[in-house]
């Protein structure tokens, strides 16, 4: 028992630390691959027989029943454009994450182990045009180490909710007017789904894609900047310390911060609210998201 509660500790204080633990694993390339182990669920071995879902994405190779959930089972490998994972005939793995709230089964070729990793050893690879890829780290033995961008996937795949509901677009619609939003997220398209939800409400927007541009950006513009959304995972510096980044220099003190991740479970909520981060909102709720902006901007 005191060894499950050491652990559980460790992994809780990663994010005080700017860490991020992950599970590698291989897909049908045989390169090594990386996700966060909080995003993880369960892993299992995958069946020989998946119930067909009818006029699915081809990555999609159907439904398991996890728990008494229908879950969507990717081929992670055919998702990224690789060989597709035989898993008829060859042992394969699913790992169950959950997702903005939602949880989701991808097939594998073979998980390996896990590692821990400053973010500062995390790099978004330059002048790579694969829309999937969002960074890079090593292992020991210096093999590199793809981490996906799991959320292009999903809206490639499955599809994810970007428009306000009409009662929602009533009541926000315009009410940021004057108003300037800046963004940090390193999905490009976590971005543009933010956008647009921000287009609709009428706030001017400014993107960054890490951490570290955007507190360049913050010591030139600060004063012109009433709200900044950011993303939790990113390489170089994580959300947590950038937001305790911005609460420990009295020029950003009082900025309004939402931290807004696909990492919805109640503890990283509890970690947003801990290291100074007015609102936590899950991935990708464009309602809850814009009444959360609503309500702590106060547009009128």
């Amino acid at each position: 028992m005191a060894s499950s509660i050491d652990e559980a500790l460790q992994r809780s204080n990663l994010s005080q630390s700017n860490q991020m633990e992950m599970l590698t694993f291989r897909l049908t390339d045989n390169q090594l691959y990386g996700i966060n182990v909080f995003k993880i669920i369960e892993i299992i071995e995958c069946p020989r027989k998946i119930d067909r879902m009818p006029n699915s994405h081809p990555a999609v190779k159907g439904a398991l029943d996890f728990r008494g959930n229908a879950l969507a089972v990717i081929d992670l490998s055919e998702a990224v454009g690789l060989k597709t994972k035989p898993f008829k005939d060859e042992l394969a793995y699913i790992i169950i994450c959950e997702y903005n709230r939602s949880l989701t089964a991808f097939i594998v070729h073979a998980p390996e182990t896990l590692l821990t990793r400053s973010w500062q050893d995390i790099h978004k690879p330059e002048g790579v045009s694969a829309v999937s890829l969002v960074a890079i780290a090593y292992a020991d033995s210096g093999e590199a180490i793809m981490l996906l961008d799991i959320e292009t996937i999903l809206s490639q795949v499955v599809g994810i909710a970007k428009d306000l509901s009409t009662p929602a677009m009533t009541q926000v619609e315009g009410k940021g007017s004057g108003q300037h939003v800046l963004i940090v997220d390193d999905s490009r398209t976590a971005i543009m789904l933010l956008q647009s939800v921000l287009d609709k409400m009428g706030f001017s927007n400014t993107s960054m894609m890490s951490a570290d541009k955007a507190l360049e950006y913050l010591a030139r513009e600060h004063d012109n900047v009433d709200l900044v959304i950011s993303d939790i995972e990113m390489p170089g510096m994580d959300g947590f310390t950038f937001t305790r980044t911005l609460r420990d220099n009295s020029d950003f003190k009082h900025l309004k911060v939402i931290l807004h991740s696909s990492m919805s479970n109640p503890s990283n909520q509890l970690k947003a609210v801990q290291c100074g981060a007015n609102r936590f909102v899950a991935k990708f709720d464009p309602d809850s998201l814009s009444e959360e902006i609503f309500n702590l901007v106060g547009v009128v």
